[in-house]
């Protein structure tokens, strides 16, 4: 014995759904609140397409861009690897960590760009000689900046600023960067 439904009165109405022609595409089916809007169009396209015998008008072009590719091209190792360590702000520094709950100076820099896709080496040393030499004048966010001789390094996070594990007892966090202090930065590509 299965359950029955009932109504009472008239059913909803299901409405149609309108079909345009937009020529050299094909056929559409557009709901109906898009009918009149849609119409419109299909009779400015279909005067753009010339009668049979005649050369076709040119048509506009269009060129759409693609979001997804441009916030790739905005997102470059450099800025993930920065927010990144932005997100580490805060931990302990330790000696010969690389994280994720504490870091030495080059371990955070190795972590960070790590979450980017990018393996760099250990060290401060020899994280010196990757990726392309950079000036002072021409620092980016995210470009790792090596100092202290070459015995530090941390990624610049731009207006002057390092974000680095600097030493025991200091957490994770944003020193003051001149030029003076510089010994090489590095343009991770």
């Amino acid at each position: 014995m299965g359950a029955v439904a009932a109504t009472t009165g008239a059913m909803p109405a299901i409405s149609q759904a309108a079909t345009i022609n937009i020529p050299g595409l094909g056929n559409f089916d557009l709901p109906p609140e898009l009918e009149q809007p849609a119409q419109q169009m299909e009779k400015q396209l279909q005067s753009m397409v010339a009668p049979q015998g005649q050369a076709a008008p040119q048509l506009p072009s269009v060129h759409f861009e693609n979001p997804f590719q441009q916030q790739q091209q905005q997102q470059s190792a450099g800025n993930i690897a920065l927010d990144a360590a932005r997100g580490k702000l805060g931990a302990q520094y330790n000696w010969g960590a690389a994280g994720p709950q504490s870091f030495d100076c080059s371990g955070l820099v190795q972590w960070a760009y790590r979450q980017a896709g990018v393996e760099l080496p250990r060290t401060s040393f020899e994280q010196s000689h990757v990726g392309a030499p950079v000036s002072f004048d021409n620092l980016q966010a995210g470009d790792i900046v090596i100092t202290n001789g070459g015995g530090h390094v941390g990624i610049y996070a731009g207006n002057g600023q390092l974000l680095n594990a600097v030493q025991s007892g200091t957490p994770v966090s944003y020193t003051h960067l001149s030029a003076d202090d510089v010994v090489t930065a590095r343009r991770i590509v």
